[in-house]
């Protein structure tokens, strides 16, 4: 039971708290968290009408739990969205939105900056069933506008990027995809809506992973997509019951919670970053940094329109080389000069983690498709956590000083 209706015209930070807490018969303050495979039904015309849709009830662990669907309202009314399907993680939640969307001859329109299984999936994977897909330059509307075609299907864009911190301008890739009737889906894993909200800006589905910050403490996988309830209903949740990339209901637990300090984290977070990118952009050992907060960012003063006038807390800086094998080694040396901070791929954690995107999370793609998404060798990609800020630039020093 929800023993109060949860007001519609409350703040985000409040909903991201108060919204879906199903209280049960015994009235726990704590949102529940039920462990079931099964369900029980009250008789075989109940049961009868609810797995044809005909009668709200759940089913089958597969197709739906309540605590699982209680982290789906939420995220959804902190996006500003109908519905939302959770999704055991964001590569799954991409993958249902492709099936769920999708048929042979259909082309997809991409960043060319994404993150590295994202352009996996849909540039190779997908191909194998006859999906066509076109990379284009992250930054670059006209571009977009260009690789749209007759059968062009979807847009899928990426804000900030993963690693370089690219900007899309969200509503002129929704003009675009709408005038050629597309749909526009974004990847908000970085800013999350506590800084940005891409269906404002016209998006029609909105993708996260939930690994990332909405959990925020690196404890669990989870994916969810953001749309209508027309898409949720009609693409989205016949591919959860045939395919059955379902959320576990302990991780949706772990991420409900999470997203009740997700606004305190990303502004604790964010600052953190802003100083460390403009300590980066000081030190003798750094080439560049890549970070929407900082004025030397490209596409700042549109990150700072779209994304709450905040740069998220995830940046990226190349160190100082004459060439790719000293700008790997050199990245290397830093990495494992580390004595505080985590050497993880993962981002969204309260501790600061780094990476070297080159060999990890875009390792597996061609030499051709890193110079394009711009991830060089000498690449080191850090998202900065809750630690104090004069201990995370130490840490750092301790390779970048010896250059």
């Amino acid at each position: 039971m929800n023993d109060k209706q949860t007001p519609k015209d409350l703040h985000r930070d409040t909903r991201a708290v108060r919204e879906a807490v199903e209280r049960s018969q015994y009235g726990e303050n704590s949102e529940a968290l039920y462990l079931t495979s099964g369900y029980v039904q009250p008789s075989a015309e109940a049961a009868a009408l609810r797995f044809a849709g005909e009668e709200e009830g759940f089913t089958y662990g597969r197709y739906g739990n309540p605590t699982v669907a209680s982290f789906e309202k939420r995220l959804a009314a902190m996006e500003g969205a109908e519905a939302c399907m959770s999704t055991a993680s964001g590569m799954s939640a991409i993958l249902m939105m492709c099936m769920g969307l999708l048929k042979a001859g259909d082309h997809v329109v991409c960043s060319q900056s994404m993150f590295g299984s994202t352009i996996k999936l849909i540039g190779s994977d997908l191909a194998k069933f006859g999906v066509e897909s076109t990379f284009v330059p992250q930054t670059d509307v006209a571009a977009w506008r260009a690789a749209v075609k007759p059968n062009t299907k979807l847009l899928f864009a990426e804000t900030p990027t993963n690693p370089l911190t690219e900007v899309c301008d969200i509503r002129a890739l929704a003009d675009i995809a709408h005038h050629a009737g597309a749909l526009l889906a974004v990847d908000n894993c970085f800013a999350t809506p506590a800084l940005q909200r891409p269906m404002a800006m016209g998006a029609d589905i909105v993708m996260h992973s939930g690994t990332k910050y909405l959990d925020g403490q690196g404890r669990v996988m989870a994916g969810a997509l953001c749309a209508s309830q027309e898409m949720v209903t009609k693409n989205f949740l016949p591919v959860l019951k045939s395919a059955g990339m379902t959320l576990a209901p302990f991780n949706a637990w772990v991420v409900l919670k999470g997203m009740e300090t997700l606004d305190i984290r990303m502004k604790a977070q964010s600052t953190n970053a802003m100083a460390l990118g403009r300590w980066l952009e000081q030190h003798a050992g750094v080439q560049r940094v890549f970070y929407p907060g900082l004025p030397s960012h490209p596409q700042h003063a549109l990150a700072m329109q779209q994304q709450s006038g905040c740069g998220g807390a995830v940046l990226s800086f190349e160190v100082k080389a004459a060439d790719p094998e000293q700008g790997r080694a050199r990245a290397f040396h830093v990495l494992d000069s580390m004595q505080l901070l985590s050497l993880s791929t993962n981002l969204g954690d309260t501790k600061t983690l780094v990476a070297h995107p080159a060999s990890t999370s875009h390792g597996r793609l061609t030499e051709a498709q890193r110079q394009a998404a711009g991830v060089t060798q000498g690449l080191i990609r850090v998202a900065v956590g809750l630690e104090h800020i004069d201990d995370i630039t130490a840490d750092l020093a301790r390779g970048l000083d010896t250059f």
